[in-house]
């Protein structure tokens, strides 16, 4: 089960954090890839290392999700070289305010956050969704899988620090993909959702890394520790697997047991 030969993923925010240790863990099993991102550079030398140790096709694409254009034209790339696309990962993402309280949020802070973090799923999502139904009307392909990463921040609040507009965006992605799940159940494309606990990232080491937030996760998390790179990758390889058709609008959080107490 499992095996990606001969298949296509794409993932948004590739070049660093979740992104790109799902993308290697894709590339574990075979897949070929389209790695996205505006820092290139960055995909390009993902891709030259991943092409030598796992021997998969692995294309990299600037692309800023929250530009239709850059979208179209990631898209039109990804036509052109593969010709289909089974499975799209959505984890490009990013915050501004973090840390600022509810009444003091600035209001383009908050529209920076939700165009960044929920608008460009939607447009993303529906770009490659389109490119999927065509090409299993062509017979290029024979299913689709969209699997959009939210956060355990889109199923619980918190307080242990403010961050209203990341907790209003994650809970949408949640909850848009129970919405396009349903419309798209006949059309042989799934769509779910992943809700990550606290892993480190570009965005979150310097608050992980702090006493302060060490202990309130000792606290809250039942595992007492951190997610480990790689601990995400189980759970978006199973999601895209043509083996998982049946399951569908579901929300999965790898988050230690934070959101079980």
């Amino acid at each position: 089960m499992f095996d990606y030969t001969g298949k296509v993923v794409a993932i948004t925010g590739a070049s660093s954090g979740l992104g790109k240790q799902m993308a290697e863990g894709f590339a574990q099993q075979h897949a070929n890839l389209v790695l996205l991102a505006r820092r290139v550079e960055r995909l390009q030398a993902s891709a030259e290392e991943w092409k030598e140790k796992y021997g998969v096709d692995v294309l990299p694409v600037a692309c800023d999700v929250t530009s239709a254009e850059s979208i179209a034209n990631a898209v039109a790339t990804v036509k052109e070289h593969f010709g289909h696309c089974e499975v799209i990962v959505n984890d490009a993402g990013g915050e501004k305010g973090t840390g600022t309280p509810l009444v003091d949020y600035k209001r383009e802070d908050w529209d920076f956050t939700l165009n960044l973090d929920l608008t460009s799923v939607f447009a993303v999502t529906q770009a490659f969704v389109n490119f999927m139904q065509d090409a299993m009307a062509n017979g290029k392909q024979t299913y689709g899988r969209v699997i959009n990463i939210a956060s355990i921040y889109g199923l619980v609040g918190n307080t242990a620090l403010p961050t209203i507009a990341y907790h209003t965006t994650k809970g949408a992605v949640v909850n848009f993909s129970r919405g396009a799940a349903a419309e798209l159940a006949t059309k042989g494309i799934t769509v779910n959702t992943i809700c990550p606990g606290y892993f480190y990232t570009e965005l979150t080491t310097a608050t992980l890394d702090s006493e302060y937030f060490q202990a309130f996760a000792n606290q809250s998390v039942p595992m007492k520790r951190y997610g480990q790179p790689g601990e995400l990758n189980s759970v978006a390889i199973f999601l895209g697997a043509e083996e998982s058709s049946y399951v569908t609008g579901q929300t999965i959080a790898v988050d230690g047991g934070y959101t079980c107490i």
